[in-house]
């Protein structure tokens, strides 16, 4: 095997001259260097100067390439199978890369070995003339010859002659001088004998030389030297008379020829035109054309397409005296194959009986009737265009069992019989028992009766159990049975060191591993499960082995492990879940044998649950749990006890004692300051984990009593009282305070508030009337309830009749003036009064009793109230509110005023344009919204853009002066109207327009001139060197301008990326993206931007490191 290729900057590049032996495979390797080009270069192998080889590939053809990322290398091999003669000759590799190309030639030769040369060499003599000359037109039909190839096949067994006699002196001699003198049928001749192989150059030369033509009479144009061919086509021969009336004949190998489908005669003019249809070897002669004395000579070659195989060989294994059959499929119908066998050749003459060969359409068959070990061997089919080879292996015909013997298994003083039989009666055989002749005796018996073998073994005992083999004698054959002895099988379970009759107790986490010895024969099957003891229908199946041969799987956290006459049962790190009852049976064909056990788990109990703070001191807790909701299968001996502060993470240890009860008093804690707590259960196997935290609680002290408890106020129904705040508050401040009550004489107190009120001032509502009640009052803040305050003496519930006070009205500051709001907002007038007795309220609109259903009051003993839900315009006005006390009255005047957005002003109309300016006029709105108008909003529009341009703002009068309007425009305006709600929803739009008409001034406008926005591409944002982690999605980003759009070019390594899916491009309004989707590390390197339209380009770059992801590291 030997390959050329010498690396140089673009490619490979090298001229030698190699040699190989016929029938070896040979491969020539190429390399290119693709560093600095920017795309992959395309390769060409070619034969001569014209001959291109990647139209030839196939089986005698191979190629393959190849691409190294890391030295941008790309390897180009040719591989040429099984090199023949006609492979010799020089050839050439050409690669190219836009305008850059390069290429490389070396010549090969082919050399025979000792013994092709001798066979060729007694054949040389045999060699048949064919006649060769200048290759000219042979109509539309026509092929090519290629004599270089015809010339060194056919002699390609007389190089060595050359060879040898390279050495000898040469007379110089002129070789074209004795060609244009030569016959063209010598051509081939002289060529051969002055080494030319380049036929066809040598023909063209020759037509190009100057050399006189022999005047002809008869012809204008003669035939060409030769034509060719392919069978099957058809061919025309012509020739151009000087008398068109002339006769004329055609001869084929000295033959006249007539007319016929086969052979046509044209007329056309000057032209005689000789047609041969459906061109065949027979046709392979040299033709002539006679007009009188005169010819002219031509030969015509016929070539045969090869045939080719198109179903191979199949490799064949059969017996002795076998029917053997070789199939092959060629191209065609009835062409000719050769077989051989091992190098020598298979026909009819040598092959005698024992070959046939048949041919089926393009199917041809060699047919061995009989196989023999003499047939084993390599055969051949060969044809003109391909071969084909396949193996034939044959073997001894092997003794046919046509029963074998089976195991049995038997009890005691039982019979036992194997029985076999084979395909020859005559064979005989041995019996074997554990590798060991088995003797007859009156115990044991063998009979061979026809083609059946027996052995009988009468009352069975244990000793007889094993395997029995029958060995035919001459014959590589046994056949193997075994004997099984039947015991019942049986459990010895020990479970006396675990206390409790089969119960095994298991720390949970901890392993459990059962061994338990099992007998029987054969080995029984064992079967564990687990599940309901008292139901014992409702089995789970753990698994099950038979001894000696393990089903089970030996791995899993529960499993089943055997060994010889031992049963493990393993639990590994026990768990709750495994506990229950389990059963293991074992049974065999004698019997069955069960035991039950129990497996119990303990473990440390659950956490402690509900842990919560039930009260609180000025330094201690007291604290409250449940029990843990399972106890880990062992009784609860106490509980430990740890608080922290919150926002810490240091626990304190409270005990170190386990404490029994779920109740606890945390002390010596600090007032104000907040805690958490959290318990852990304590059993006879562990420590739970710790509960959850109880919520934060506080240590504080309830706060002293209030003070001064005083009342204030009597009615028939209420009690208004008054205290002062505790002396002593604390860390806990107060939340509030409990007003309770009860009557004289009882102590069934009443709490008069739900919630706790934040005043130091209550009124007790809903009391009996005249009843004596006492009254107390509790301050409360996060610790609890203080000690009460208590009223002295009880309080008659009776108005107190004879005092009087005058009625007032407190009116509040914002109601003492005007009351403004918007139409659809909410109207809620509070106005506090005072008076003793109860005082009677009226409400009065405008002088009138108010009676309208939309305006609501409310009155209670102290305040009234005046709301309007969604107030409008007719709402406004002088409401009076009036409290009154037998003669005693006191009133007030509230101004409800409801406005809106005004409307638009009307008429709106220009009274006058002078100059820049316009004169507008118009009138207050009809409807103001209820309000002042406080000013106008004036907006001008000109006819041509309709777009309004605001112009004053806040303007007073009813008329106004717009000014710096423009000449040549007409103007329209519109005017809003503002009051205290804002613009009107509609302006009030001119009558009439303002033109401001020109003064006789033109203006001239300079011509415009298109701005020219083309520009070469230029990149705004470049490229950035990146770093990133192999196996992510990356992306790398610039931005670029230019006009007309520029074309983006992607490259890495100065390649170009083309539609290779692993990258994505992007273009968004100039930002360009290319997205690596999963990098890896071959797709680090140097990337870059390349931009170009017709005015220019630009190129940015940039670099991308991958890096390996770094691997995980554990500690422990």
């Amino acid at each position: 095997m030997n390959g050329v290729g010498i690396q140089t900057s673009s490619s490979v590049l090298m001229s030698h001259r190699v040699s190989f032996l016929a029938g070896k495979d040979i491969s020539f390797v190429a390399q290119v260097d693709s560093s600095k080009l920017t795309r992959k270069p395309n390769m060409k192998w070619l034969k001569g100067k014209w001959l291109d080889l990647g139209s030839k590939a196939g089986k005698h053809l191979q190629f393959k390439e190849s691409y190294d990322r890391n030295t941008k290398i790309y390897t180009y091999e040719m591989r040429i199978i099984k090199v023949v003669d006609g492979d010799a000759g020089g050839y050439r590799c050409e690669v190219t890369s836009k305008d850059k190309c390069d290429s490389c030639t070396f010549e090969v030769s082919v050399h025979l070995s000792d013994r092709e040369c001798q066979c060729r060499r007694g054949s040389a003599q045999r060699v048949t003339r064919r006649t060769v000359s200048h290759i000219g037109d042979a109509g539309e039909d026509a092929g090519d010859l290629d004599f270089s190839a015809l010339l060194k096949k056919r002699y390609g067994h007389l190089h060595f002659q050359r060879e040898k006699k390279q050495e000898e002196p040469k007379e110089e001699v002129d070789v074209w001088e004795i060609l244009k003198a030569a016959k063209p049928c010598d051509y081939e001749k002289i060529a051969f004998q002055y080494g030319i192989t380049d036929l066809r150059g040598m023909l063209k030369r020759l037509k190009k030389m100057k050399v006189e033509p022999k005047k002809s009479d008869a012809f204008l144009r003669k035939l060409d030297p030769a034509y060719s061919v392919d069978k099957g086509k058809k061919i025309q021969l012509t020739v151009e008379v000087a008398d068109p009336d002339a006769p004329i004949k055609w001869l084929k190998n000295g033959q006249e020829i007539k007319p016929s489908a086969k052979y046509v005669f044209e007329s056309v003019g000057n032209k005689r035109i000789l047609t041969i249809n459906k061109c065949n070897l027979s046709d392979d002669a040299a033709y002539e054309c006679v007009i009188g004395e005169e010819k002219c000579f031509t030969e015509v070659f016929v070539k045969e397409p090869p045939i080719t195989i198109t179903k191979l060989l199949d490799d064949v294994h059969t017996v002795v005296g076998e029917k053997v059959e070789f199939e092959v499929e060629v191209s065609e119908e009835g062409a000719s194959v050769k077989w051989m066998k091992d190098g020598v050749e298979l026909n009819r003459e040598t092959a005698g009986s024992k070959y046939r060969f048949k041919k089926d359409g393009k199917r041809h068959i060699l047919i061995i009737n009989e196989a023999t070990k003499e047939d084993i061997g390599m055969y051949h089919v060969f044809t003109n265009g391909g071969e084909s080879k396949a193996e034939l292996e044959v073997e001894d015909k092997e003794l046919e069992v046509l029963q074998s013997i089976a195991d049995l298994t038997v009890k005691a003083a039982e019979q036992a019989v194997f029985k076999c039989e084979v395909s020859d009666e005559k064979v005989t055989g041995k019996w074997f028992k554990d590798g060991v002749e088995v003797q007859p005796s009156d115990h044991i018996k063998i009979t061979h009766v026809g083609r059946t073998h027996k052995l009988t073994i009468d009352d069975v005992k244990p000793s007889d159990a094993g395997d029995y083999t029958f060995v035919p004698d001459g014959y590589a054959l046994s056949l193997s049975a075994k004997l099984n002895f039947l015991d019942p099988p049986k459990i010895h379970l020990d479970t006396s060191s675990t206390g409790n009759k089969n119960t095994i107790t298991v720390v949970a986490g901890n392993k459990l591993r059962l061994d338990v010895e099992i007998t029987g024969e054969p080995a029984p099957t064992v079967c564990w499960m687990k599940g309901d003891k008292v139901r014992r229908n409702r089995f789970i199946q753990l698994t099950s082995y038979t001894l000696g041969h393990v089903v089970a799987e030996a791995e899993g956290r529960v499993r089943v492990e055997s060994r010889k006459a031992l049963s493990s049962f393993v639990i590994e790190g026990a768990e709750k879940e495994d506990e229950g009852h389990y059963s293991i049976t074992v049974t065999n064909p004698a019997g069955e044998d069960k035991a039950e056990l129990f497996v119990k788990i303990v473990d440390v109990p659950n956490p402690p649950e509900n842990v919560k703070c039930t009260s609180v001191g000025e330094d201690s807790a007291m604290i409250t749990w449940d029990p843990p909701a399972f106890d880990g299968g062992v009784p609860i001996k106490g509980y430990l006890m740890e608080r922290k502060k919150v926002g810490s993470s240091r626990w304190t240890k409270l005990n170190f004692d386990v404490f029994e009860s779920t109740t606890y008093e945390a002390k010596k804690m600090i007032e104000g300051v907040l805690y958490e707590m959290r318990v852990f259960a304590v059993n006879g196997i562990g420590i739970s984990q710790p509960s959850a935290n109880s919520k934060p609680f506080m240590p504080i002290a309830p706060t002293s009593e209030p003070t001064r408890l005083t009342v204030d106020d009597v009615t028939d129904t209420t009690c208004a009282l008054k205290w002062r705040p505790p002396e002593k508050i604390g860390a806990g401040g107060i939340d509030g305070y409990i007003i309770e009550y009860c009557k004289e004489g009882s102590d069934q107190w009443v709490q008069a508030n739900e919630d706790p009120v934040s005043k130091t001032q209550y009124r007790v509502k809903g009391l009996p009337v005249g009843e004596k009640m006492l009254f107390r009052v509790v301050a409360v803040n996060i610790a609890g309830r203080s000690p009460p305050t208590i009223l002295s003496q009880a309080v008659t519930i009776r108005e107190i009749m004879g005092q009087r006070y005058h009625p007032k009205i407190r009116l509040p500051r914002h109601l003492r003036t005007k009351f403004i709001k918007v139409v659809g907002e909410k109207v809620n007038l509070f106005i506090p009064f005072q008076g003793k007795p109860r005082p009677i309220v009226t409400w009065f609109k405008d002088g009138i009793l108010l009676e309208d259903k939309t305006v609501g009051t409310r009155t209670s003993d102290v305040d009234t109230i005046l709301f309007i839900r969604s107030a409008e315009r007719i709402h406004s006005g002088k409401y009076t509110l009036s409290v009154q006390i037998e003669n005693m009255s006191d009133s007030a005047d509230i101004d409800i005023q409801i406005v809106e957005k005004p409307g638009p002003p009307i008429p709106v109309r220009v009274t006058d344009v002078w100059g820049f300016n316009a004169a507008l006029e118009w009138k207050p709105p009809k409807d103001n919204g209820n309000c002042e108008i406080i000013g106008y909003t004036i907006q001008k529009s000109d006819m041509k853009t309709k777009e309004w341009f605001t112009v004053y703002e806040h303007n007073r009068r009813p008329s106004c002066t717009v000014s710096d309007l423009v000449m040549g425009n007409e103007y329209s305006f519109r005017v809003f109207s503002e009051n205290i709600c804002g613009l009107s929803d509609e302006p009030g739009i001119s009558k009439n327009t303002a033109v401001i008409t020109k003064t006789g001034l033109v203006h001239k406008l300079p011509p415009f001139k298109e701005m020219d926005i083309n520009c070469s591409p230029k990149f705004t944002a470049p490229l950035v060197d990146r770093s990133v982690v192999a196996g992510y999605t990356t992306a790398i980003s610039c931005a670029v301008r230019g006009h007309p759009k520029p074309q983006i070019i992607w490259m890495k390594n100065n390649m170009i990326i083309g539609e290779d899916p692993k990258f994505r491009m992007q273009n968004n309004q100039g930002v360009l993206t290319l997205n690596i989707r999963k990098a890896s590390l071959f797709d680090g390197g140097r990337y870059s931007c390349r931009a170009v339209n017709a005015h220019g380009q630009a190129e940015v770059e940039c670099k991308l490191e991958v890096r390996g992801m770094q691997p995980e590291l554990h500690f422990p």
